[in-house]
Parts: C-alpha cells; sequence; structure tokens
C-alpha cells in the first residue's frame, strides 16, 4: 500500500494550511526571486563555456594560444577550453578516450602516429618550429650562454645543485633538452642534478624558482612578458637536437567551433600573436 502521510485527524484545515504558507516573508521571496532571475540569466552562458570544445595543447603554448583564444572569442563570439600539458601524456589520453577535439602536439610523430591509428580526422598541418633556450634566474651564479660554456663550467666546478628540464620520457622539449646536453657532452654529469617537471611550463617554474640555477625551456616561454622579466636566457643551436616540428590535427569527435578554431590558427590574427612567441613556421608548412 502506498503511504498516504498521517490520519485526516492530524492534519491542519485547509484553510490554516493556506494561511501559514502564506507567511513567507516578503524579503525572502525577494531573495528568492533573485537568486532564480540570476540563474536564469547565467545558465546560457555557463552552458555555453562548458560545451566548448578543448584544445590539447603543449604547454609551450600556454602563453601565446591564451591571446589567441581570447582574440578568436572576440571576433567571433565562440568559446574554446585549453587545456596545456605533455604532448605524450596528450596523446596517451586521446588513445584512452579522451574528449579533446583539437591536439597541438610540440613534435608531429605523435600526430602521425595517432592519424595512423585512425584518432585524428586527418594529417593535420604544421603550426610552429620550436626552439629551447637555456634561462637562468637574476640571482644565479649561472650566466647563459648558447655553446653552454657556463653550464659546464658551473657543473665541474660543482656549483650546480639543481637544474630543471622537462621530463624527456614523454615531453618533447625534454627530449630535445636530453639532446643538446649529450651534444654538449655534460648529459652524464648533470643528470643527478635535474629536476623534471611533468612538462616545459613545469620546468620553466622550477629553473625561475630561485631553487635552482637555471634550465632548458622553450624559447615561446622565455618571451612571454609574464617570463620573461624574471631571467635571462640564450638560445641553445638548433643543430644541436632533432627538430622540434609542431604538428596540430583535429580529432574524430571535432565539431564546428573547433573546426573554425582550427581555421581560425591559419589566419594572420593567429600567426601575428605566434610569430611574437617566437614560433616560425617551418619548411613544408
Amino acid at each position: 500500500m502506498v503511504p498516504t502521510g498521517p490520519p485526516a485527524a492530524s492534519r491542519p484545515p485547509d484553510g490554516l494550511r493556506a494561511q501559514k504558507s502564506m507567511r513567507v516573508p516578503f524579503a525572502t521571496l525577494a531573495v528568492l526571486a533573485l537568486v532564480l532571475f540570476a540563474s536564469l540569466a547565467i545558465t546560457p552562458v555557463a552552458s555555453a563555456a562548458r560545451d566548448a570544445p578543448v584544445v590539447a595543447a603543449a604547454s609551450d603554448l600556454q602563453f601565446a594560444l591564451t591571446e589567441i583564444a581570447a582574440a578568436f572569442r572576440a571576433d567571433t563570439g565562440h568559446e574554446v577550453r585549453l587545456s596545456f600539458g605533455s604532448t605524450g601524456n596528450f596523446a596517451r589520453q586521446i588513445r584512452q578516450g579522451a574528449p579533446f577535439q583539437i591536439f597541438m602536439a610540440a613534435d608531429e610523430q605523435f600526430i602521425a602516429d595517432l592519424y595512423a591509428d585512425g584518432f585524428t580526422a586527418d594529417a593535420g598541418d604544421l603550426y610552429a618550429q620550436g626552439r629551447i633556450v637555456i634561462m637562468v634566474p637574476h640571482a644565479s651564479t649561472l650566466v647563459p650562454d648558447s655553446a653552454l660554456d657556463g653550464l659546464a663550467e658551473e657543473l665541474a666546478s660543482g656549483r650546480i645543485r639543481r637544474f630543471a628540464i622537462a621530463n624527456p620520457d614523454h615531453a618533447p622539449y625534454g627530449m630535445r633538452a636530453r639532446e643538446a646536453l649529450v651534444t654538449r657532452g655534460i648529459w652524464s654529469d648533470l643528470q643527478r642534478f635535474l629536476v623534471l617537471g611533468e612538462n616545459v611550463s613545469q620546468a620553466a617554474q622550477f629553473a625561475l624558482s630561485g631553487n635552482a640555477e637555471g634550465g632548458i625551456i622553450a624559447y615561446s616561454l622565455a618571451l612571454a612578458p609574464q617570463v620573461a622579466p624574471r631571467g635571462t636566457y640564450a638560445l641553445i643551436p638548433e643543430k644541436w637536437h632533432d627538430p622540434l616540428r609542431q604538428r596540430m590535427a583535429l580529432l574524430k569527435n571535432a565539431g564546428e567551433v573547433a573546426r573554425a578554431f582550427y581555421a581560425y590558427l591559419h589566419e594572420p590574427a593567429a600567426r601575428e600573436i605566434m610569430d611574437r612567441y617566437g614560433f616560425a613556421l617551418p619548411e613544408g608548412a
């Protein structure tokens, strides 16, 4: 039997119930009305943000892509959500079903592998040639130079305590840092002093924290207004490591807004921002 509540004798008369229901203070009603109005007003905005496509982007793009996304929103009224991290980690997440719609990798090989396995809409497009720099905080005794002579001298004299790079197991900028250090002949001696960032953006934080002598990070981060005042840097020769040919691709589930943003990345407004952060277009792009 379905419960029907307390016996009728114990219930207050209908008139009394109605009278009690009207004794809600006017101020309370006003507050409730305002809350309801506010919730109705913000729902479309919150929904739009929630439904915006997610772009998985290599962390060297942190500042450049944030500016581009803001320009895209101003020009089109559409939102995209940006997720920055290690290219290798993102590639693994995509294979596991992560709902990204665009993947901007720091190494084109990750895009090639995903395309071969059917995860991307096509082979994608080259969008940048990355560079690495040695960067040190102002208080460091290490003087940055392109040949890494200062780093070699500090290492030989025992004045290196910590030196930061991105994890070379899954971060392309860490892989290229390791290759440059191997080329210079100091990788083996430096390994025990390394602090590994989960991605190159975290490596930059470690390098400039004041607890390290410096690190090898992305040129684009060294140029960022939020980072540049914190230290000095020197570009490392491109011939010391494999090229950082950065490629992007639409994933199979990409919707209209994602496709519009992907196209916008080729536009002059976006390219001007990329150029400002040191991202030149590689040959063949």
